[in-house]
C-alpha cells in the first residue's frame, strides 16, 4: 500500500549476501587494479559500488549508502582517467571496502553501524584532489517522504490516457530487471518504491502484485510517472536500484524511443530467464540427510524382499528398483544443489595475498586456475581456512625477499600458484611457490632435538614421510616467527581438516626452487566407498581412499622388529596393529592358514591393520556422529547397511595415534 511503512527486515539476509558478494568482488578488482589499471576494470568496480549503494539505500541504511556513494564518486573520477590510480588510492579503496563490510556485518547482527564519517571525508578530499575541485559537503539532505499513490485515471476508448495540461509532466518509463537477479520480484518492487518518492505511478505493467511475486516476463516493466522532477533526476534515482536498468524514458506525448540495439535479439521467444533462489545451508543439510535416509530405507526394503517367497518377489523387486531409481535421483539432485564453485574461497585470496605481501615487504604474483570447479558446499567451507593458511605460509616463509631472490638468480617478484583440477571422483588443489623450499635436513634435526623421534627412526624415513613431519603439532622450520605464519605452525590443523573430509595431503619440495602442497579431497562427504572388515562379531568400515592394499599371510610368518610384528610391503617394512586391540573389542579365532592385513595410510606413514575377515566394498551414506560418540578417537562417522546393521566408519589416522 503506497505511503505505508515498509518492513525491510525480511530482505536483510538477501541484502547481506548480495552486498558481501559485491564487496568481495570489489576487493578482488582492487588487487588486479594495482597490477594494471584499465577502464574496463574501473567500470567493474564502479558497478559493484553502485550496486552496494543502491541496496543500502533501499534498505534505509543511509550511512552505508553515503559511504558507498563517496566510493562511487571516486571510481567515477578514476574511470575518466585511469592514470590517476596509484597505491595510495588503492589503499583508500580497500579501506572503504573493509568499512562497508563492517557495515554489512553490523546490520546482519542488528548492531549500530560503525561511524565512517572520517572515511567519507577522506574519500571526498581524495576525489576533490584528483579532480582539482573543492570537496562536496559531508552531510546530505534526507530523501523526500513517500507520497500516497493516486488512483490511475480512466483511459479513453483508444487506450490513451488524457493528460491534464495543469498536471505535472508525465514520463513513460521502460525498466528491465536483470534476468540473473536472485530476487526479480524484490528488485522490481524496490524500483517501484523509489519512483513513488518522485511522484505518482500510473499504468504499471505487470500489476504490482505480479511484480512482487516475481511474475515479470523477460524482466520488462513499463509505467508512467507523473512528477515535477527532471528526466535526469529520474535517471539518477533509478541508478540506486541494483539489477534494474532504465531502458527508456520520455514524455507520454512523444513516441517512446526504440529499444537499445540487440535488446530484442537477446530475447528467446517462449523461454523464461533462468531463476535462482537462495537456500540456507542448514536447510540443504536437512534435505541431504532426509534423502540419505530414503536411500537407507530403500536398501532395507530390498534386503527384506530377499526373504519373501520367490513367487511374490518379481513385482516387489520391480517396485523397489523403481523406488531406488527415484530416491537415487532425488539424492543426486540434492547433491547437485549443494555443489559450490571453489571460487567461493579463491576469490578472497588475491586480497589476502596482497595484504600479506605488503606486510612482509614481498613482491608476489598470485595465479589461480580452475576455480570454477565445484565441490560439496560442506567441503568448500572446511577448506577455506587450510587454503588461506597455506597461502600465508607460502608468502611469509616460502617466497624470499627481493634482494635474496636476485642474489639467487631469481626474478625479484615471487610467484604463488593455486591450481584446481578434477580427477575422477576427487578434486586436487595444488598450492605452489617458487621460494626457498623446505630444508629437509634441518627438519630431521629439529625432530630429533625435540625428542619426537630417535635418530634411527629418522634415518628410516623416506623423503615423503620426512616432509610430512611438518604436520606435527608445533613443529616449524621457519627461521623467524611472525604474526602471520610459520612453516609448520598450524600444518597439523590443515592435515586434520583435509583428512576429516576424506582427503589427503602431500608435500613436495626442492631446495631453492619452491614447495608444493597437494590437497586431494572427495567431491562430497555424503557418500563414501568403504572396505568392510570383520573383527570378532563386529563389522567396521575403512574408507577406500585410505586403503593402499590387502595382504593375506599367516600371523606366524610375520617378522619382528624390536619385539613388535612387522609386515613386508614391497621394499618397505610396515608396523602391524591388531584392529581388535586398537578398538578394544574381542578378536575372533586366529586363522591357522592366513589372515588378512589391510595396508592403510596414517600420520606415521603406512601401517598394516590385522583383521579377522574381509567383507567386500560398499558405497554408503555417511552420517555424522552425535555426542558423545564424536569424542571417541578413531571414529569418523556411522552408516547403516541394507540389512539394517549400523557400522562405524574408522578414522585410521586418529585410531593409530590415539
Amino acid at each position: 500500500m503506497a505511503g505505508a511503512s515498509w518492513d525491510t527486515s525480511r530482505y536483510l539476509s538477501l541484502f547481506a549476501g548480495e552486498a558481501s558478494e559485491h564487496l568481495e568482488a570489489l576487493g578482488k578488482d582492487v588487487v588486479r587494479l594495482e597490477q594494471g589499471a584499465t577502464v574496463a576494470l574501473v567500470d567493474s568496480m564502479f558497478r559493484h559500488a553502485h550496486s552496494v549503494k543502491g541496496m543500502a539505500s533501499s534498505m534505509a541504511f543511509e550511512a552505508t549508502a553515503k559511504l558507498a556513494h563517496r566510493l562511487e564518486d571516486l571510481l567515477d573520477t578514476l574511470r575518466a582517467d585511469v592514470a590517476k590510480v596509484n597505491q595510495a588510492v588503492a589503499d583508500v579503496i580497500l579501506q572503504t571496502v573493509d568499512a562497508l563490510s563492517a557495515h554489512v556485518k553490523a546490520a546482519t547482527q542488528s548492531q549500530p553501524l560503525p561511524d565512517s564519517t572520517a572515511l567519507v571525508v577522506r574519500l571526498s578530499e581524495l576525489n576533490a584532489g584528483l579532480k582539482g575541485v573543492p570537496p562536496p559537503p559531508v552531510s546530505a539532505p534526507p530523501p523526500p517522504p513517500v507520497p500516497e499513490a493516486a488512483a490511475p485515471p480512466a483511459a479513453s476508448p483508444s487506450g490513451v490516457v488524457a493528460v491534464d495540461a495543469a498536471a505535472p509532466p508525465r514520463f513513460a518509463l521502460k525498466l528491465k530487471i536483470n534476468p540473473a537477479s536472485n530476487q526479480p520480484g524484490v528488485r522490481g518492487f524496490l524500483a517501484y518504491k523509489r519512483l513513488t518518492t518522485l511522484g505518482n505511478v500510473f499504468e504499471l505493467k505487470p500489476p504490482l502484485d505480479d511484480i512482487k511475486a516475481g511474475r515479470v516476463p523477460q524482466g520488462a516493466v513499463t509505467l508512467e510517472l507523473e512528477t515535477d522532477q527532471s528526466e535526469e533526476s529520474i535517471t539518477r534515482t533509478m541508478r540506486t536500484v541494483a539489477d534494474v536498468e532504465l531502458e527508456s524514458i520520455g514524455l507520454v506525448q512523444r513516441a517512446p524511443p526504440p529499444p537499445p540495439p540487440g535488446a530484442e535479439a537477446d530475447r528467446v521467444v517462449g523461454q523464461e530467464p533462468a531463476r535462482t533462489i537462495r537456500v540456507r545451508t542448514e536447510l540443504m543439510d536437512q534435505f541431504l540427510d532426509h534423502a540419505g535416509e530414503l536411500l537407507l530405507a530403500t536398501a532395507r526394503v530390498r534386503q527384506i524382499a530377499r526373504g519373501m517367497p520367490e513367487a511374490l518377489r518379481p513385482p516387489l523387486d520391480e517396485s523397489v528398483d523403481r523406488l531406488h531409481l527415484l530416491v537415487k535421483g532425488l539424492h543426486d539432485k540434492v547433491m547437485q544443489a549443494r555443489m559450490t564453485p571453489l571460487a567461493l574461497i579463491t576469490d578472497r585470496l588475491p586480497r589476502a595475498a596482497r595484504d600479506i605481501a605488503r606486510r612482509r615487504s614481498r613482491d608476489v604474483e598470485l595465479v589461480i586456475t580452475g576455480e570454477d570447479i565445484e565441490l560439496d558446499r560442506a567441503i568448500v567451507d572446511e577448506l577455506a581456512d587450510p587454503v588461506l593458511h597455506l597461502l600465508r605460509n607460502a608468502i611469509d616463509h616460502g617466497v624470499e625477499p627481493a634482494e635474496v631472490r636476485k642474489a639467487a638468480g631469481k626474478p625479484p617478484k615471487g610467484k604463488v600458484a593455486l591450481s584446481v583440477t578434477r580427477q575422477r571422483d576427487r578434486v586436487v588443489l595444488e598450492l605452489s611457490d617458487d621460494g626457498r623450499g623446505i630444508d629437509v635436513e634441518r627438519l630431521k634435526v629439529l625432530v630429533v632435538e625435540r625428542g619426537l623421534m630417535t635418530p634411527e627412526q629418522v634415518r628410516g624415513l623416506s623423503e615423503r614421510e620426512t616432509l610430512m613431519l611438518v604436520c606435527l603439532p608445533g613443529l616449524s622450520t621457519a627461521t623467524d616467527v611472525t604474526d602471520i605464519s610459520g612453516r609448520g605452525v598450524g600444518m597439523d590443523a590443515v592435515k586434520r581438516v583435509v583428512e576429516a573430509v576424506g582427503g589427503s595431503l602431500e608435500i613436495e619440495t626442492r631446495a631453492g626452487r619452491g614447495t608444493t602442497f597437494r590437497l586431494a579431497v572427495p567431491l562430497t562427504v555424503a557418500m563414501v566407498n568403504l572396505l568392510l572388515v570383520g573383527v570378532g562379531d563386529e563389522v567396521y568400515g575403512l574408507p577406500i581412499g585410505k586403503v593402499s592394499g590387502v595382504v593375506e599371510t599367516a600371523r606366524g610368518r610375520l617378522a619382528l622388529s624390536q619385539s613388535a610384528p612387522v609386515l613386508q610391503w614391497g621394499q618397505s617394512v610396515l608396523p602391524v596393529h591388531e584392529l581388535s586391540s586398537l578398538l578394544e573389542v574381542p578378536a575372533g579365532p586366529a586363522s591357522a592358514v592366513a589372515s588378512p592385513f589391510v595396508v592403510v595410510d596414517s600420520d606415521e606413514g603406512r601401517v598394516a591393520l590385522a583383521v579377522d575377515r574381509l567383507l567386500g566394498q560398499e558405497e554408503v551414506v555417511l552420517k555424522a556422529l552425535a555426542r558423545p560418540l564424536d569424542l571417541v578417537p578413531g571414529l569418523a562417522g556411522v552408516t547403516i547397511l541394507g540389512n539394517g546393521r549400523p557400522v562405524f566408519i574408522l578414522d585410521v589416522a586418529r585410531l593409530v595415534t590415539a
